[in-house]
């Protein structure tokens, strides 16, 4: 027997990751919107998020200026690991799975010269990051996303931030790549994967009979009939 459905879904793990990238998209147009309402520059709040990219931070080796659009912090959103917990499931429909995803946070600076002195392309694009990372953080661990958002309620259970690490980026020849700095922001969540089910036929009806024989044997029959 061969399963009757052609399998066309879209599994759950794929949903979780477009759902975080969808949160840090909505949320930092809100900020935005937030912050220019009570008279604070905007792009103080400005992420630009991507999913699923190996290098999306390319666009800063143009050195774009600072304050425009290209210059605003980054944050990628991939996949990195999905392990399903056996005393939390069933071998038939519900899987409960437990996965770990990135949320990769890029900052990007230009050395400048300041009242006080001469700041760094690295300190300012350090800066840039931990500004970013701690949006995506708050953003994130908010309280209206406890379940990733309403529109993953039961079958999101859990989301965590698992670690924060800052991560290091050299070019070709290994060499630091002075104006983006760089942090990694494991995201956990576990949620249920569902696999495909037997699909039943309705009945439409059954007609049970007990009677007894002249023999004295006493005989149950049973009929039933399907709908279409």
């Amino acid at each position: 027997m061969t399963i009757a459905a052609l399998i066309n879904k879209t599994d759950n793990l794929e949903l979780v990751r477009d759902v975080i990238a969808a949160i840090l998209a909505v949320e930092t147009a809100s900020q935005m919107a937030l912050a220019e309402a009570g008279a604070k520059d905007p792009e103080l709040w400005r992420l630009r998020v991507y999913k699923d990219r190996i290098e999306p931070w390319g666009a800063y080796l143009s050195t774009p200026a600072t304050g425009t659009v290209d210059a605003a912090p980054i944050v990628n959103v991939s996949f990195e690991t999905e392990a399903f917990i056996e005393s939390d499931g069933d071998y038939i429909e519900r899987q409960s799975a437990d996965a770990k995803f990135n949320l990769d946070v890029y900052g990007y600076g230009l050395a400048a010269a300041e009242v006080t002195g001469h700041t760094p392309a690295d300190v300012k694009a350090a800066a840039e990051r931990d500004r970013a990372t701690r949006l995506v953080r708050n953003i994130i661990m908010a309280a209206e996303y406890y379940e990733l958002g309403s529109d993953m309620i039961g079958t999101v259970s859990k989301r965590f931030i698992q670690s924060i690490t800052a991560l290091d980026l050299t070019d070709s020849d290994r060499r630091p790549i002075q104006q983006v700095r760089a942090a990694r922001i494991v995201l956990g969540v576990t949620f249920n994967e569902l696999s495909p089910q037997i699909e039943l036929v309705p009945c439409a009806g059954i007609l049970s009979r007990v009677h007894t024989e002249l023999d004295g044997e006493v005989v149950f029959s049973i009929q039933q009939w399907f709908g279409d």
